[in-house]
């Protein structure tokens, strides 16, 4: 019997869905003053709010499609929303720091279970052509278009209503779709391929990145040499060795460490995890600093970040003409000079002073700056991979990018508070040595951003054909 459900309610469910967890990601920043005030969260401690959700998301994200191709793709849908929903009433009504932590990292399970399986649904609800193609825009827009007014949203609960509802908001949205899902969306699971989870892959992958972050963020006040931070530093890397080594002799891998010897897929990688270290620590430094040292409320420093997000849209229209004409890796360069050359700004910004002058020239050319990596990013990602495996590359990098984005928070939160501990010991005010913490933080992701301009020289030319344009606009 033929499925009557049209495509198109199916697709404005799956981008809702997608929506939300964008949304999530850059909702939470404009309250994190609050939350560390309200919570009495140190301030090594508050990036663990960032953190906790982008490593469960990024370590879990192959899982969650694995699990959608072999349970049924709207079970797992469903799944996932019911935990990021629950996840999110529990962040709410956190009551210390670790609770909200524990449910923040529920949250990107949760997350890593519904975004690839609403992806997999649209792509075969969709047939190749004009709809789907369609359909490809519409959710990289929305996508794309959640992570801007996330900052906004964030800034309009936490003034009006107190920061618990940046989480409280999502439930209602959860419930919605939970209850609409099986009238709009068809179930369907893969026929083919691998019939095993990898589940221990998936631990070993992400408690080993968690073992290493905590051990960066530990070294802040302990020291490198402590033996805290060491026994986490060492666990960390024999956990991700055991991860190779189980992935190399597993018959179906969540990551086929075969894909690594293609030079587009290596370097696109390392560029967009780079790319995710600036972005995430810029994201999180400016907003404490917008609120803590310009003393703007949450709704300010949240309007302060759309020139960002419109030059980003604005850029991703720009760069995915023009990397058809150029090529990738001129694009991938000019994105690295522009992500260094706006940290850069953007660290000379003091506590008081013109917001025009001092913050929105950084965060514009930045915003223009990571685009032009990420576009051209993940085009070369699956330049050169076979057909079946492209899925797999699209969920490794997309992956390493939210791992890279919390790894890279660890060491420039650890840096940026040392800096500011320092200050506040040889004298500094309160204030001033905010505003250094600040600009030491920034200058760090400046070099996650600066070695992008070496790994784009790495990098292969690739001319994308229109399928890798849509197959980057998806991702």
């Amino acid at each position: 019997m033929t499925d009557k459900r049209s495509p198109w309610l199916t697709l404005v469910v799956l981008a809702i869905a997608q929506f939300i967890v964008t949304l999530d990601i850059t909702i939470v920043n404009v309250a994190l003053p609050h939350i560390q005030t309200g919570l009495h969260f140190s301030a090594s401690g508050l990036q663990w709010v960032i953190s906790a959700y982008t490593l469960l998301f990024g370590g879990f994200l192959l899982l969650g499609g694995r699990a959608a191709d072999l349970l049924g793709r709207r079970r797992v849908l469903i799944a996932g929303l019911a935990l990021f929903g629950a996840a999110s009433l529990a962040a709410g009504l956190a009551s210390s720091p670790g609770l909200l932590i524990a449910a923040r990292a529920v949250q990107g399970l949760g997350g890593a279970l519904l975004s690839p399986a609403a992806l997999s649904i649209l792509t075969v609800t969709f047939p190749h052509g004009r709809s789907r193609n369609i359909a490809m825009g519409v959710w990289g827009g929305l996508a794309g278009l959640g992570g801007t007014l996330g900052v906004v949203a964030g800034g309009v609960l936490v003034d009006s209503l107190g920061w618990r509802w940046v989480f409280f908001v999502n439930v209602p949205i959860v419930l919605a779709l939970i209850a609409i899902t099986p009238a709009f969306v068809a179930e369907s699971r893969a026929r083919h391929g691998a019939r095993t989870f990898d589940i221990a892959g998936a631990l070993l992958s992400t408690f080993g990145l968690l073992a290493l972050v905590f051990g960066v963020v530990r070294a802040g006040s302990l020291g490198w040499g402590s033996a805290q931070v060491l026994i986490s530093m060492v666990g960390g890397a024999a956990l991700l060795t055991a991860f190779a080594v189980a992935e190399s002799r597993s018959a179906a891998p969540l990551v086929p460490l075969t894909l690594f010897r293609s030079r587009s897929l290596s370097t696109a990688s390392l560029m967009l995890a780079l790319n995710g270290a600036a972005f995430i620590s810029m994201f999180f430094l400016t907003a404490l600093y917008l609120q803590e040292v310009r003393h703007d409320s949450a709704l300010q420093a949240g309007l302060q970040f759309l020139p960002m997000g419109f030059a980003a849209i604005a850029a991703a229209a720009v760069s995915s003409q023009l990397v058809t004409r150029i090529g990738t890796r001129p694009l991938q360069l000019a994105g690295a000079v522009l992500s260094v050359a706006g940290l850069v700004l953007l660290s000379r910004a003091g506590a008081s002073g013109s917001y025009v002058s001092q913050v929105l020239p950084g965060v514009v050319v930045f915003g223009v700056g990571i685009i032009c990596i990420g576009v051209p990013g993940q085009i070369t990602a699956v330049a050169d991979v076979t057909e079946h495996e492209a899925g797999s590359a699209s969920g490794v990098v997309t992956a390493v990018n939210q791992i890279g984005g919390a790894v890279g928070l660890a060491i420039v939160t650890t840096i940026s508070d040392s800096r500011v501990s320092g200050a506040l010991a040889h004298g500094a005010g309160h204030t001033d040595a905010l505003v250094q913490g600040f600009h030491r933080g920034l200058l760090i992701a400046a070099v996650f951003a600066a070695v992008n301009i070496g790994v784009s020289l790495l990098s292969p030319e690739v001319r994308p054909t229109p399928e890798q344009l849509l197959d980057a606009a998806a991702a």
